[in-house]
């Protein structure tokens, strides 16, 4: 049944409209009643996005089964990953719903709220496993905020290709700079090197040895850009 009022919607959809298209149009499509329809999704809209919940109830499960030993950040990583299995799980119907979201500005603020459920999921985990740590509930947030990014980025460029390639790897790619910036175990401190303590960052290599020294309170993002450019050399 429920599978059957999506199959109708996005029908109705495509062929009239999302705005020209009611409630009672879907459940005459489908066959069924309204209360039929109001069992299952609590609103038009939610019919558009049937999977989040089941998704959101899953990511919440997994990060509450993390032991101590989880490296956090790929914990929220992999958690991220689940969201990207929902959509590789039907390519032709993700594509549907990414281009009638783009038409319906009602659609894009419905999608904005269930993006951000998400990422208080992985917010509340972080600040858990970084409790008691200096800028802890700061550093959860940030680092929530980028996995979402990242993930976000990696999706979309997945579905305006109309969901051709591996989502798996652009994914991965994208969350590979999250893990890069914040994951990890805490890295000893470097002497700096005379005449190095006013600049933001520096990387020094020999052979196949980087060293990265930076000034304490250097933003991340530029000591790993430091890190890249210093690994691109030949």
């Amino acid at each position: 049944m429920r599978d059957a009022l999506v199959a109708a919607a996005f029908r109705l959809f495509l062929e009239r409209g999302y705005e020209q298209t009611t409630v009672d149009d879907i459940v005459a499509l489908a066959g069924v009643g309204r209360r039929s329809f109001f069992r299952y999704f609590p609103s038009k809209e939610d019919v558009v996005f049937p999977d989040h919940e089941r998704c959101l109830a899953d990511m919440t499960d997994f990060l509450a089964a993390s032991g101590d030993t989880d490296e956090p950040v790929r914990r929220v990583c992999d958690a991220a990953r689940l969201v990207l299995r929902m959509y590789a799980e039907n390519p032709s119907f993700s594509v549907q719903r990414y281009r009638l979201t783009k038409q319906v500005p009602g659609l894009r603020a419905y999608e904005l709220s269930v993006v951000w459920r998400y990422e208080r999921a992985l917010a509340e985990y972080l600040r858990a496993r970084f409790a008691g740590r200096a800028d802890g509930s700061l550093r959860a947030d940030v680092i929530a905020s980028a996995v979402v990014a990242a993930h976000n980025n990696a999706l979309r460029s997945w579905l305006r290709s109309d969901g051709q390639g591996d989502a798996s790897a652009t994914v991965d790619h994208a969350l590979g700079y999250v893990q890069s910036a914040f994951g990890g175990p805490p890295v000893a401190p470097v002497p700096v090197p005379a005449g190095t303590a006013g600049g933001a960052a520096g990387a020094y290599d020999a052979d196949d040895v980087v060293v990265v020294v930076s000034r304490r309170g250097a933003p991340l993002w530029r000591v790993v850009q430091e890190i890249e450019t210093a690994l691109a050399r030949d």
